[in-house]
């Protein structure tokens, strides 16, 4: 692949290669106890919890997804520093991106470009990406799974959360809350989107004669499609929440007092053919003005601030021509607005992958400070001291700008969901960045999803308890 600029292969030091552990595969057990004891570690490592199945090319198990398409790929991540983060703003010209901010970029790269690269600074955090890609798809006995099959809704939760699902069993899952759970939810329609999918939210409440002056707190997931984890999330959450009304004092003060807006897939279309033909698609797939270039990125379409964050169609960043452009925002703010006079929105919380970050507005400049930001940063460091005390795994505390390194990479902040709700809309506005740190990235594998539900359910409880009493 040519890169973009010769003068990356000249300007930058060193590179530092990742640590690799040897195979065990070539060990005997024996006699000698020193060897039992790696036949002992052997059989550890290959046990149930730790065995991976290799795939297989066309393998029916993620079929119609192609594996091929990235055989021989490996996430690499670039440190950036003051002598470096031109040369990187234009290597990402090359090479899809993953993950970018003030301190590295994580890129998607061929294995033959390997040796392109050797004067770059780089760790290797994924080396085979296809077995990553993988690892994330149910397997073939829980494709099958259908919630409406259980009668037991606990039951039903403990199975549905232990593999990512597919559109079409989320959307029946919404149906099982809603028939589940007839007095505390509502399924609301926000709209269409450019393939002709239904964009559907499930608004959790207690009968509203209980509190008729109730604040409603948003959440959205899904919005960029290959962030599977983010969707899980935001299920398991609601879970949560209906299962423990009536039984726990928080849960049932939370739904008797707070209205909840949940948008666990913002972009069905996407989500759709991240489980069809791209694992790690991350736009919508409206169609642009370039004939075979697809998609807009939705956290690029709202209006606050909007500008384009990219020239190229194709480009993952892509913002449309306009606000708006992106159905799937539009909708969206369409429904708020003809619903703005119901409750007032107070709280806003956006689920996205990956590296454990709390991040607060602005996203489109590091000038403008939000209003009340000592009040914002006490709400913030209290969720991210409650998910270290629930899980162990520290969230770091950002402003949304500095995440998306807008002084490196112009125009990656423009136009955000957590902008337009917190200036025109919310009280309290963060976007949560899940697990990991980029060991798996975008590719968590499901044995996780429990875990990140219940860190992320416990800030969720912290973030309604503060809204509840911001003095206690």
């Amino acid at each position: 692949m040519k890169l973009c600029s010769t003068f990356l292969l000249a300007a930058l030091p060193c590179v530092s290669s990742a640590l690799q552990l040897p195979l065990l595969d070539n060990f005997e057990i024996s006699s000698d106890p020193f060897q039992n004891i790696l036949g002992d570690l052997r059989s550890y490592i290959k046990s149930e919890d730790y065995k991976v199945t290799h795939y297989k090319a066309q393998d029916p198990s993620v079929w119609p997804l192609d594996l091929n398409q990235y055989e021989g790929y490996k996430i690499l991540r670039f440190p950036i520093n003051e002598d470096t983060k031109y040369a990187l703003n234009e290597l990402r010209a090359s090479y899809a991106q993953w993950e970018a901010n003030i301190e590295y970029i994580d890129l998607k790269v061929p294995e033959e470009d390997m040796s392109l690269l050797r004067s770059l600074d780089y760790e290797v955090i994924i080396e085979d990406l296809a077995q990553a890609v993988y690892e994330t798809f149910p397997s073939l006995e829980s494709q099958s799974f259908d919630p409406t099959e259980h009668d037991d809704f606990n039951v039903a939760s403990d199975i549905f959360f232990k593999e990512y699902r597919p559109l079409k069993t989320i959307y029946a899952w919404l149906d099982m809350m809603k028939e589940t759970f007839p007095d505390l939810v509502e399924i609301e329609w926000l709209g269409q989107t450019f393939e002709g999918r239904d964009m559907k939210a499930l608004h959790l409440s207690a009968p509203t004669g209980l509190n008729p002056e109730k604040k409603t707190i948003v959440l959205t997931a899904g919005v960029h499609a290959r962030e599977w984890i983010s969707t899980s999330t935001v299920l398991w959450v609601m879970s949560q929440l209906l299962s423990n009304y009536g039984v726990k004092k928080a849960e049932t003060e939370f739904l008797n007092k707070l209205d909840f807006l949940v948008v666990p897939v913002f972009n069905p279309d996407g989500y759709e053919y991240s489980w069809t033909d791209d694992r790690l698609w991350r736009k919508n797939r409206q169609e642009t003005y370039v004939p075979r270039c697809f998609g807009i990125d939705i956290d690029h379409s709202f209006d606050y601030h909007w500008t384009r964050s990219e020239d190229y169609a194709c480009g993952e960043f892509y913002s449309g021509e306009t606000q708006f452009e992106a159905i799937e925002a539009e909708n969206l703010n369409h429904y708020i607005n003809i619903t703005k006079g119901q409750h007032e929105i107070y709280g806003y919380l956006d689920f996205h992958s990956y590296t454990q970050k709390i991040l607060y507005p602005y996203a489109y400049s590091c000038d403008e400070l939000p209003r009340d930001i000592e009040n914002l940063l006490e709400l913030a460091y209290g969720l991210s001291k409650t998910i270290r005390l629930k899980s162990g795994k520290y969230y770091e505390v950002l402003p949304a700008c500095k995440d998306r390194g807008v002084d490196i990479l112009p125009g990656l902040g423009a136009g955000s969901s957590l902008d337009y709700m917190y200036h025109n809309r919310a009280h309290w506005a963060f976007q949560f960045k899940l697990r990991d740190t980029g060991s798996h990235g975008f590719l968590l594998p499901s044995k996780f999803i429990i875990p990140v539900g219940k860190e992320m359910y416990s800030a969720v409880k912290y973030f309604c308890e503060f809204i509840l009493d911001p003095e206690r």
